[in-house]
C-alpha cells in the first residue's frame, strides 16, 4: 500500500514515551542472568523529521513502480519477487537490532495472524493503484490513521475524545466527496483502498498491543515471510480454478497468470524489495529520534509526490472533488496529530 509500503513498520502508532530516561530489568536466555539496560529516550527532532520526510518520498516511488507494472504481470508476482529480494536485507536489520535468535518469537501466531491481515492490505492497495488515479488511493488510505482511532477503544481500551471524532467525521466526508456514490462517475476500486485502510488501521492496531514485546524489524520480517507463502498460494488457487483473466483492471491485476519478465520490469520489481526494507528503515530510524506526534504529521507529505508521480508518469490530474476530499481527509489527520500532541504536553 502509499505509504509506506511495506511497511510494515507499526510507526505512527506507537504508544507516546516519556522524555525521561528509563531503566528495565533483561534477562540472558543462555545464563540465566539478569542485568540492566537503560533505555534513553531520543530526541533529535530534525533527524526524525528528515528522515520520516525520505521513508515517505522511497515508498511513494514503490507505488508509481506498481502502477507501471500493473498492466502486463500479476499483483501476486510482483509481490513475491518483491518480498524474496527483501529477505536478505531485513535479515540483516533483525540481526542489527535484535539479534537472529529474536526470529524465535513466542507471538508467532499472532505475528502470522498480523501478516495475513497485512497481506489482504496491501494487495487490495496494489489493486485499487491498477484502476485509479494515485492522487484518489493514497488520499483514501490515509484514512487508516482516523480509522485508528476507532478501533483504540475496542480493541485497547483507549479513550477516545471529542477532538478525535471530529477528525473522523470529517474525515469521511472527504472520504465520501472522493469515492461519490450513485454518481455515475463512480469506481468500484475506490472501495478496495478503502478495504486497505480499514484492514492496515487493523494491522496497526493490532502492532500497538504487541509493540512492547516485538521488536520492529521482527514484525517486518514475519509480514515479509507471509506475504511470500500467500502470494504464491493466491497465484496457485486462482490457476486452479480456472481464473486468468477478468474484465476490470483491479481483479485482472490479481488472478493474471505470472509470466516471464523483461530484465527491465524483473529490476523494478526487484528495486519493490529494497524500497520496501530501506523505507522500513528510515521510518524506523524516525520514531526513534524524535516524538511520534511531532514526526507523524510529515507523513502527509505523501500527499504531494504521489499526485506528482501521476501527473509526471501518467498523465493524471485530480478532479476538483478529489482535491477537495484530499484537503477534508488531511486536515483531519494533521487536527487529530495536532490535538494528541497538545494533550500529550498537557500531561
Amino acid at each position: 500500500m502509499h505509504r509506506r509500503r511495506f511497511q510494515d513498520v507499526p510507526h505512527g502508532i506507537r504508544r507516546l514515551q516519556t522524555n525521561h530516561a528509563a531503566i528495565r530489568m533483561a534477562c540472558g536466555r543462555m545464563h540465566g542472568q539478569c542485568r540492566l539496560v537503560k533505555a534513553d529516550h531520543q530526541n533529535r527532532p530534525i533527524t526524525g523529521i528528515v528522515s520520516l520526510a525520505l521513508g515517505v518520498i522511497v515508498f511513494s516511488a514503490q507505488d508509481a513502480i506498481i502502477k507501471k507494472l500493473s498492466g502486463d504481470y500479476s499483483v501476486t508476482q510482483t509481490v513475491f519477487v518483491r518480498c524474496l529480494v527483501a529477505t536478505p536485507i531485513l535479515l540483516a536489520m533483525v540481526h542489527y537490532e535484535v539479534g537472529i535468535r529474536a526470529l524465535a518469537s513466542r507471538q508467532t501466531w499472532p505475528l502470522v495472524w498480523r501478516g495475513a491481515i497485512l497481506l489482504v492490505a496491501y494487495t487490495t492497495y496494489f489493486m485499487a493503484i491498477a484502476a485509479l488515479p494515485l492522487a484518489e488511493v493514497v488520499a483514501l488510505f490515509f484514512m487508516a490513521p482516523v480509522l485508528v482511532t476507532l478501533l483504540s477503544r475496542p480493541m485497547l481500551g483507549e479513550r477516545v475524545t471529542v477532538h478525535s471524532w471530529i477528525a473522523v467525521g470529517v474525515g469521511f466526508i472527504g472520504t465520501l466527496i472522493i469515492l461519490k456514490p450513485g454518481s455515475s462517475v463512480f469506481e468500484p476500486a475506490a472501495l478496495l483502498a478503502l478495504l486497505s485502510a480499514a484492514t492496515y488501521a487493523f494491522a496497526m492496531v493490532l502492532a500497538r498491543r504487541m509493540g512492547g514485546t516485538e521488536a520492529a524489524t521482527v514484525m517486518s520480517f514475519y509480514q515479509n515471510g507471509v506475504y511470500i507463502v500467500g502470494a504464491v498460494a493466491i497465484a496457485v488457487g486462482f490457476q486452479l480454478a480456472g481464473f486468468t483473466s477478468l474484465p476490470h483492471p483491479s481483479l485482472d491485476f490479481l488472478v493474471r497468470p505470472w509470466a516471464p519478465a523483461t530484465w527491465f520490469d524483473l529490476g523494478l520489481m526487484a528495486a519493490c524489495g529494497v524500497i520496501a526494507a530501506l523505507g522500513a528503515t528510515l521510518l524506523a530510524h524516525a520514531y526513534k529520534s524524535a516524538s511520534a506526534t511531532l514526526v507523524t504529521v510529515f507523513e502527509y507529505t505523501g500527499m504531494i509526490w504521489l499526485p506528482l508521480w501521476g501527473f509526471l508518469f501518467f498523465q493524471e490530474v485530480p478532479s476538483v472533488t478529489t482535491a477537495i476530499g484530499i484537503v477534508l481527509i488531511v486536515g483531519a489527520g494533521l487536527y487529530a496529530a495536532f490535538m494528541a500532541r497538545r494533550m500529550h504536553r498537557a500531561i
